[in-house]
């Protein structure tokens, strides 16, 4: 079998109840799973508010060990009992040390493993510096219904460092769960375009289907964009969604179809990684 069906998922997760979010997600997630999906995308941090538009330290609170953390438990439940696999976003303590996090639900319930935001924004109403370590395991694939998956995180999706080294592991879809919105320093400035642009770029220059989720509403004085998309693997949009729409977004891929046009492209015959030093600098 070489297809394989994806969603994400948008929706407003303002809620201070935390168990109201997930309840939220849940019932997306089931309704992806009535449209067929298989792999299926919340947005980023989903269990309440994005508390990183400020820093206090009450809000470490928030975070859990992965098997503990509530959005964890929900999701492997549901995705046992719809035999789905599910990225979920979550505040991961490990010891005295914080990461933004998602961990990888496979479609038996289990986590098979988890992979730490590697890029972490620091500016007006994004505090994550404040909140989370650098991811320090590296950039993660996983298997998931006869398809190899990669899972950037956020602030993640501008790089196509991320992308293409997910790729070079064998990727064959390509993950972003989002937070993101409203510039407090610059009212006028809506990266909503850009932000879009930057991953349809991932799907061209790797030739591989990529699936954004995003939330929306506003949270303080911040206004989340929405935006979510599925774009194929020429970077072309497939399904979208805006600025307010609350649902579902569904696609099916046949990726023996993208895997013969990512051969004809012949990026990675072509890759000169000899030339590529400079990217390694510390500089």
């Amino acid at each position: 079998m070489t297809e394989v069906t994806v969603a994400a998922l948008q929706l407003a997760l303002a809620s201070n109840d935390e168990a109201e979010n997930i309840d939220a997600v849940a019932q997306l997630v089931e309704h992806a799973a009535e449209k067929g999906a298989q792999i299926i995308l919340p947005p980023e941090l989903f269990s309440g508010p994005y508390f990183c538009r400020e820093e206090d330290e009450a809000l470490f609170a928030l975070a859990w060990p992965t098997l503990d953390h509530p959005s964890v438990i929900a999701m492997r439940k549901l995705a046992k009992s719809l035999e789905v696999a599910i990225p979920t976003s979550f505040f991961e303590r490990d010891g005295h040390h914080y990461y933004n996090t998602v961990a990888m639900i496979g479609a038996d319930g289990e986590v098979m493993g988890t992979y730490r935001k590697s890029h972490i924004p620091d500016g007006p109403g994004y505090e994550e510096k404040f909140y989370f370590r650098p991811g320090n395991d590296g950039f993660k694939v996983w298997d998931v219904f006869g398809a190899r998956i990669g899972v950037g995180i956020c602030w993640d999706q501008w790089y196509p460092e991320v992308a293409r080294a997910m790729a070079l592991q064998g990727a064959e879809l390509l993950f972003y769960p989002t937070a993101i919105g409203s510039e407090p320093y610059d009212e006028n400035l809506d990266t909503s375009r850009m932000w879009r642009r930057a991953m349809q770029g991932h799907a061209v220059s790797n030739c591989m289907p990529v699936i954004a989720a995003n939330r929306i509403g506003e949270e303080g004085q911040q206004s989340f964009y929405g935006h979510s998309f599925i774009a194929n693997e020429w970077g072309d949009l497939v399904c979208e969604f805006g600025a307010e729409e609350d649902g579902v977004l569904v696609s099916t891929f046949d990726l023996a179809i993208a895997a013969k046009h990512r051969a004809g492209m012949g990026f990675f015959r072509d890759r000169r990684p000899q030339l590529y030093g400079r990217l390694c600098e510390d500089i």
